[in-house]
């Protein structure tokens, strides 16, 4: 299985009925692919479209209809469009029950860095300071490793980070790693991954208790 569909089957399954949850760029977007839409999750781009329904066919596009990263997107019924100021309203507001977001660091805080890319440029974080602080549950989907293999859950995040505030979880296509006071929890292992391969591919320390089953990628559509 392709390593983001592993990442973005493992998050719907995080996602609770009737609830009002925004897709950051790139990953995430993926994430509502893996969700059935009678399950009523309202989902939100801060672009200004509540309730992403699935990708549309070939052909079935509207360019006036897309999510924050620009990607066509479909409506459910009883969706609406709204302005910036009403989106970051819900925001900053606190009305977001989840906000799923990509990373390029994660240190052994849990503190999220996923906006600034060196030697890139960057015109602005865009919404994931306002997200990072606003949402009630933050989860951070990304794959485990940069390109080249360098790991990016870090004992610091050498980028700035997005926002004072601990994530509440990262999946990756290797692990589902739950961030606490005390450090970084391993909650389970990817498809086909052992422990050992996880801490090999993870700079920070991870704590681990007794036996670490695998991602049960069955819970999510």
């Amino acid at each position: 299985m392709d390593p983001k569909e592993i990442i973005a089957r493992r998050v719907a399954a995080e996602i609770k009925p009737h609830t009002l949850v925004n897709l950051g760029i790139g990953i995430p977007t993926l994430v509502s692919d893996h969700l059935d839409e009678s399950l009523g999750v309202f989902f939100q781009a801060e672009n200004g479209v509540v309730g992403m329904g699935h990708r549309p066919p070939e052909g079935m596009t509207d360019r006036h209809l897309t999510d924050a990263g620009g990607s066509f997107v479909s409506a459910v019924p009883g969706a609406s469009t709204i302005d910036s100021a009403f989106s970051f309203g819900l925001i900053r507001g606190g009305h977001l029950d989840l906000t799923v977001l990509g990373g390029l660091q994660v240190d052994a805080r849990g503190y999220l860095a996923n906006w600034m890319i060196p030697g890139h440029y960057v015109p602005g974080m865009g919404g994931a300071m306002d997200l990072v602080t606003g949402a009630k549950r933050v989860i951070v989907a990304m794959i485990h490793s940069a390109k080249g293999g360098a790991p990016k859950i870090v004992p610091e995040c050498a980028l700035p980070l997005t926002a004072e505030r601990r994530v509440d979880l990262i999946v990756t296509e290797m692990a589902v790693i739950r961030p606490e006071v005390d450090g970084l929890h391993l909650l389970e292992t990817g498809p086909g991954v052992t422990v050992a391969e996880v801490r090999a591919a993870t700079a920070a320390t991870l704590i681990v208790t007794g036996d670490v089953p695998e991602m049960d990628l069955s819970r999510s559509c």
